[in-house]
């Protein structure tokens, strides 16, 4: 092995330099190429297979990734149940009833545990997962190379979970510093929040918008009118239309694109936190220019979502390889 100092030392600057947290320098691309070589192409089938039989599994599942990361690190604690220790994170407030897609993983887990036994984490699953999930809604320019070796955390926290999730009613300051708290910066939130050009939204997280915003009694006045008569009939004001779906995006819900940032541009952002980055002069240049250029947006949305996949990130003997991602080993 090479002791060179000066080389160790310059492969360390390196990591703090370039890469982001520093632990990531512990990730490698090619981390399961001879302890799990099937991995990537038993992730994909199965994740095919899921959004074969429900084109929103694809959001929802993208969604376990960044709920995860968010809560303490990419570390797999949503993935856990409740146990007699600790309440987990699938009951709290930004969770409950609306994360899903939990048994594709289990699906996925199942079939690595038979392929290659204890040795991928339930962390690279859902990383690997939400890239699949991307590109099997988006086509061949969502793609992104997912370095690998995450380890599993041993439990989870709600309290934590509402906390640290961000959420569609808090102001766009809130959920950048929650962003920035992790390591991210605008131009990541800006990115991130592309991911809702896919998948849907119950009633309850934008009615506000269409009959009492800001507590005025009347609908947002900036919201597109032919939008909002859509929005009104498929959620009228009644607390029975609570849980009803619309699409994040209505011109593309199933498909990876960027018309996430024309409906922004347009008025048309379901949620008022999405609405929120036009508000703002350095959020709404990026949104008009990921509007312009789809290329831009599928480039630098996979670098940030490498960035988030490098949040608190287990690696070396911290942590565990679970056998059930449902549970403890």
């Amino acid at each position: 092995m090479d002791q060179n100092p000066y080389k160790l030392f310059f492969v360390a600057l390196f990591c703090l330099l370039i890469l982001s947290p520093p632990v990531s320098c512990q990730l490698d691309y090619k981390f399961y190429d001879s302890t799990c070589p099937n991995l990537t192409y038993i992730v994909r089938k199965t994740v095919w297979s899921a959004i074969a039989n429900d084109t929103r599994i694809a959001a929802s599942l993208l969604r376990l990734h960044f709920h995860d990361c968010f809560v303490n690190g990419c570390d797999g604690s949503l993935l856990l149940d409740d146990t007699t220790t600790f309440t987990g994170e699938k009951n709290a407030s930004p969770n409950k009833d609306s994360a899903r897609g939990f048994e594709v993983i289990d699906t996925i887990k199942a079939t690595l545990e038979k392929a290659c036994p204890s040795t991928v984490s339930c962390a690279d699953i859902l990383t690997l997962v939400a890239r699949e999930a991307v590109y099997l809604a988006g086509g061949q320019y969502f793609f992104w190379a997912v370095p690998l070796g995450r380890r599993d955390g041993t439990t989870a926290s709600q309290s934590a979970a509402n906390d640290q999730l961000p959420s569609p009613f808090e102001p766009l300051e809130n959920i950048t510093a929650k962003f920035t708290s992790k390591g991210l910066d605008i131009k990541d939130l800006v990115l991130l929040s592309g991911a809702h050009t896919i998948g849907f939204a119950q009633c309850f997280t934008f009615k506000p918008r269409l009959f009492d915003f800001a507590k005025s009694g009347k609908p947002d006045p900036t919201l597109d009118g032919s939008l909002l008569q859509k929005l009104q009939s498929v959620c009228p004001n009644q607390a029975d239309s609570d849980t009803k779906l619309a699409p994040l995006d209505p011109v593309t819900s199933d498909k990876f694109d960027n018309s996430y940032y024309t409906n922004l541009v347009s008025n048309s952002g379901l949620l008022q936190s999405d609405q929120a980055l036009m508000g703002n002069n350095k959020t709404a240049s990026l949104v008009t220019y990921y509007s312009k250029f789809s290329y831009s947006f599928s480039r630098d949305f996979g670098a940030s979502m490498v960035k988030m996949a490098n949040i608190g990130v287990l690696t070396g003997q911290t942590g565990e390889i679970r056998k059930n991602c449902r549970v403890v080993n």
